[in-house]
């Protein structure tokens, strides 16, 4: 009679639910818990079914002294690794007899678990980013108040430096006041219209300099009429002045960078009218292996090179932050040795065609 009352207290439950009575038995679960555990877990002994040390040293703590336990339970579905927390209660009555019972819930804390990793990724990230810089203008005072204290050409020479390491950390602490900000709208879609074509011919023009300087043209191919959507246009120009200004640092070498801007009744990646801007550069390409992460935080295909370029690894987790806020999509391609291409795909207004 217990047995089945139990039974139909936990299939009320919504997490994985189980109860071991005082013979060390699965006496009762919910579909959740078989589900994560085992369909034939009902009559076995909990050890042979659960098997991680911690889980089975607080079920058998809490069988013997009735006192409540939280610890933990992982568990890999095949693609990924699952955390749970458990819960362990003991319960009296129900007609289980004087030893009572012990019910275990577990709750998946799997995004907690990930969310937490990610802000001390997050923290070791920018300590290492800005440790040095720092060391590097720390040792160059220091050489400057010492031996090169009388020697004006060193000096001169080590104050350039620390000018620059002193501008890689302001472009650092920029870009994550600029993530911060992109983050906290990511769910605000922007409401009013801009047209997409001078928003790209504003972001060439602030370009121009730096393309003339690597020796790069850049070519333009768009449509002779507006393409007109729902934007935010200071964050959009953002994302294209950081596409294109990296096209033409780390592909500048293929000595031309294409934009192309593209519209579409129907785009497929949005099931809506949409815009397609390409930015294709013919430089060495990325390594495939480096493409599914490049818009994490602080990753980068080439760390030697992007720090020499004054990159903080920061620009193009920016850049899916805004593409998000605007329902849009991003897709990189490339090939080693025959460049790359960042296609950028928005939403736009049913008469842009």
């Amino acid at each position: 009679m217990g047995d089945d009352i139990l039974d139909a207290v936990l299939s009320a439950i919504p997490l994985p639910s189980l109860a071991i009575d005082g013979a060390e038995r699965i006496i009762a679960a919910n579909i959740e818990a078989l589900t994560l555990i085992g369909q034939q877990a009902r009559g076995r002994n909990y050890v042979t079914m659960l098997r991680q040390p911690a889980l089975l040293d607080a079920i058998e703590a809490t069988l013997s002294d009735g006192a409540p336990r939280t610890t933990r339970y992982l568990s890999n579905d095949g693609a990924q690794d699952t955390t749970f927390r458990v819960s362990c209660r003991a319960v009296q009555g129900l007609g289980l007899g004087e030893a009572g019972a012990v019910i275990l819930s577990f709750e998946d804390i799997t995004q907690l678990e990930q969310a937490g990793q990610m802000r001390r990724d997050f923290v070791a990230n920018v300590s290492h980013e800005l440790r040095t810089p720092l060391t590097a203008l720390m040792g160059f005072i220091e050489t400057l108040r010492g031996p090169a204290r009388a020697d004006h050409a060193a000096a001169a020479r080590f104050l350039d430096i620390m000018q620059d390491e002193a501008e890689r950390m302001n472009r650092l602490v920029g870009d994550l006041m600029s993530l911060n900000r992109v983050e906290g709208d990511e769910r605000v879609r922007p409401t009013e219209t801009v047209a997409l074509n001078d928003v790209l011919h504003s972001t060439l023009r602030t370009l121009r300099q730096l393309a003339d300087d690597a020796g790069v043209t850049v070519e333009t191919e768009f449509p002779d009429q507006p393409v007109a959507m729902n934007g935010d246009a200071d964050q959009l120009k953002q994302v294209f002045t950081n596409l294109i200004e990296n096209a033409i640092k780390y592909g500048g070498s293929g000595g031309r960078v294409t934009l192309r801007l593209t519209v579409s009744a129907r785009e497929p990646a949005l099931r809506a009218p949409g815009a397609r801007v390409q930015i294709i550069d013919y430089g060495p390409g990325i390594d495939p292996v480096h493409l599914p992460r490049l818009t994490e935080r602080f990753y980068r295909a080439d760390d030697h090179r992007s720090r020499a370029l004054g990159g903080t690894g920061l620009g193009l987790a920016i850049v899916k932050h805004i593409i998000n806020r605007h329902r849009g999509r991003l897709r990189v391609e490339s090939v080693l040795g025959q460049g790359a291409t960042f296609t950028v795909i928005l939403p736009v207004q049913e008469n842009s065609d």
